[in-house]
């Protein structure tokens, strides 16, 4: 098991590419921390989690809220002693065209997205500088990387992130302490299920694979990186996305 008793935080734990990530690093012997908005979800995915016998702690999480990121901290080395990797999952989409974009809308996502990311890795830095080990993973996008239509304000936070992971590769790197972007293109989850089948169809025709991604995919990709078999990748911006851009 590649990720035996790491401690591993999940922010957006419970639905999609979160909860297909936070099975998959129990399967792979972490100790999972489901953290989450809506408490209800959180008791849902620990349980789950819980019953393959995997070591597990549901959190209700708002990332924006700074003192409640602290108190997930410090719930998570209360139980555990340490963090040996935080994927910043959590987000939000609220599209609109530019002309139409309202600045609640763009608050909004900034503030879950970009400052919500901030506060979770900024609250878990320490307690990683003093271990000498960590790995930091953002969940950016391939909109981050090529922008797309309605999507000003999510693009800009994607866009962000990989900012944020090429910054603490430098900073946190000399102190054993890896950050990595990974942009998943259009994934099977439900930020799909507003989109038009004839929209649909069209982004499934530019990848050349020839389907869109599912969780699990992603969830893979994540797990090889927060383990050691990935010790020397820091800083890295890695597309899963099966070619679309090509």
């Amino acid at each position: 098991m590649r990720l035996k008793d790491k401690v591993a935080i999940i922010t957006g734990a419970t639905g999609g590419i979160g909860m297909a990530t936070a099975r998959k690093f129990a399967r792979e012997g972490a100790r999972v921390v489901i953290a989450d908005l809506d408490a209800g979800r959180v008791e849902a995915a620990r349980a789950e989690i819980a019953a393959t016998g995997a070591q597990t702690l549901g959190v209700r999480l708002d990332v924006t809220d700074a003192a409640s990121v602290a108190a997930m901290v410090e719930a998570v080395k209360a139980a555990w002693g340490r963090i040996d990797c935080l994927l910043n999952n959590a987000g939000i989409t609220q599209d609109a065209r530019l002309v139409k974009m309202s600045a609640g809308q763009f608050d909004r996502v900034i503030e879950v997205n970009l400052k919500g990311v901030f506060l979770c890795t900024q609250a878990v830095a320490d307690t990683m500088i003093a271990q000498g080990s960590g790995v930091i993973l953002n969940a950016s996008s391939v909109v981050g990387l090529y922008g797309n239509f309605g999507q000003t304000n999510y693009a800009a936070t994607k866009a962000g992130l990989i900012g944020f992971t090429k910054t603490w590769a430098r900073e946190l790197g000399p102190k054993g302490v890896r950050a990595i972007a990974v942009c998943p293109g259009f994934v099977v989850t439900p930020i799909l299920d507003s989109i038009p089948p004839a929209v649909m169809q069209k982004m499934v025709e530019k990848v050349p694979l020839g389907r869109l991604g599912q969780p699990d995919e992603i969830a893979n990709v994540y797990a090889f990186l927060a383990s050691d078999e990935a010790s020397y990748i820091n800083g890295a911006v890695i597309e899963v996305s099966g070619g679309i851009m090509l």
